[in-house]
């Protein structure tokens, strides 16, 4: 067991300072999909809230609790903390959606309960010498445009609504005094990926939840995410604030759904290659590297496909990254940790309970390009094609924030639009089911029943 560390994790200049009083490079995994759950890592469609409240509808509220506190407890537990211990990972970012800690119709009352998977998580993983960041990654009214902010829509209300930000403040400040003292806790990544369009109301809002925290736990680092996905900082101050680490994510994109060979073009025609990965880097650590404070990536790592050829890129993509983040000492979390073969260190077996029920349906959701992380684009073409042609004949000009008009479309036709009535066919998969049978689903995800990726681990040991 290790020992627990006397005082904090801090902030000294560019690097980190262990509670023993020795510099330490953090490296890790994001636990992703577990207590902010998302479509493509444990199978459904669209939103959590959509599919929990499909799910519950057709089991009733007592299986369909009895389903998911056995799904949470075997999604991550004391071997996968072991695991990670073994391997000489230093660090886990845990991202939580607020509905674990805050209902929509009890705002500002904080249910204490909803601690108790985060609770067990930070001391298992202390246990094993692991570091625990936690990470608010969906926020009241959504603080961005996609499904991992658990946003509906593609309308992030969140910077609309002087109520949503009151509540935020609210549920960081239980956040900080549940565990202000905690040494095994590295500190507070208090947005994921914030997406304000006005550019205008991220920083001051930043600001006064910083602040929020500081007059509760003065002493565990705030890690800040770049406004529009965490690759823009220009909206902080000049001079950083103490103790405060500004966190890049640092996706390529030849690694993603709509990637293609690396070095060369994307599907969307750009060029990628290692010059081009290294000055998105140095483009998106200006800032930290300009204050003299530590580099860190919260996300990157590629996708993988099964195609051999596909792979082997993939493998050059992430063995690039972590040549470069070596070369500047940034400490890094890689996304992720488990899910069903895409992009995880560890997942669920192909003969597992859990896809011999979802698998047909997760090759359906892929063939139509529902899921936005890892879906091509495309899906039907003969039907999204038309439609992207239609909205650029006629408008032109169209450059929706975040990312284009291109995007846009997709978003609204494939992740929107067919991801709905997927939502209420995955539900169904589960009538009729009881106790056994479900226990047997949830505990597909238990580290014992998964597989680990050798090849993913070899180059993360040695990042």
């Amino acid at each position: 067991m290790a020992e627990r560390p006397p005082t904090a994790l801090r902030v000294d200049g560019g690097r980190f300072v262990d509670g023993f009083g020795h510099d330490i490079r953090l490296r890790g995994v994001c636990v992703g999909g577990w207590l902010n759950m998302e479509n493509f890592i444990t199978g459904y469609a669209g939103t959590e809230t959509r599919m929990r409240a499909r799910v519950r509808a057709v089991l009733g509220d007592d299986l369909y609790g009895y389903f998911f506190e056995r799904l949470l407890t075997a999604f991550f537990g004391d071997r996968d903390a072991e695991f990670l211990g073994e391997n000489g990972f230093t660090l886990v970012r845990i991202p939580v959606n607020y509905h674990h800690l805050e209902r929509d119709d009890e705002p500002f009352s904080i249910n204490s309960d909803g601690f108790r998977h985060l609770d067990r998580a930070v001391e298992a993983c202390g246990r094993n010498g692991v570091y625990s960041i936690l990470d608010l990654h969906a926020l009241p009214g959504s603080q961005n445009q996609h499904w991992h902010s658990d946003n509906a829509d593609g309308h992030a209300a969140f910077w609309d609504n002087r109520q949503y930000q009151d509540r935020v403040v609210r549920i960081w400040e239980a956040i900080a005094e549940r565990y202000r003292g905690n040494t095994w806790v590295a500190g507070y990544n208090l947005m994921n990926e914030p997406a304000d369009e006005s550019r205008a109301v991220v920083g001051p809002y930043y600001r006064r939840l910083f602040d929020a925290v500081r007059a509760v736990d003065p002493d565990h680092i705030v890690f800040l995410d770049g406004n529009t996905y965490s690759t823009e900082f220009d909206i902080f101050e000049s001079e950083p604030w103490p103790n405060t680490v500004y966190s890049l994510h640092d996706y390529v994109p030849s690694g993603l759904g709509r990637g293609g060979p690396y070095p060369g073009r994307t599907m969307d025609g750009v060029w990628i290659d290692r010059d081009v990965v290294h000055a998105k880097f140095l483009t998106r650590s200006e800032y930290a590297r300009s204050t003299g404070t530590p580099l860190m990536v919260g996300e990157f790592a590629p996708i993988y496909t099964g195609d051999p050829a596909t792979d082997a890129d993939r493998r050059a993509i992430l063995a690039d990254q972590l040549d470069i983040y070596r070369r500047y000492g940034a400490s890094w979390t890689s996304w992720m940790y488990k899910d069903l073969g895409r992009q995880g260190l560890v997942h669920v077996r192909p003969d597992s309970a859990y896809l011999r029920r979802f698998g047909d349906f997760v090759t359906k959701k892929n063939r139509l390009s529902a899921d936005r992380w890892g879906g091509d684009g495309v899906g039907v073409r003969e039907v999204s094609q038309p439609l992207q042609d239609l909205i650029a004949a006629e408008f032109p000009d169209f450059d929706p924030y975040p990312w284009g008009r291109a995007d846009w479309v997709r978003l609204m036709l494939l992740n929107i639009t067919v991801s709905e009535p997927l939502a209420a066919e995955y539900a169904e998969l589960f009538r009729g089911l009881g106790k056994d049978e479900l226990a047997e689903l949830a505990d597909s995800f238990a580290f014992e029943n998964c597989v680990v990726r050798e090849s993913l681990l070899e180059q993360l040991a040695h990042g």
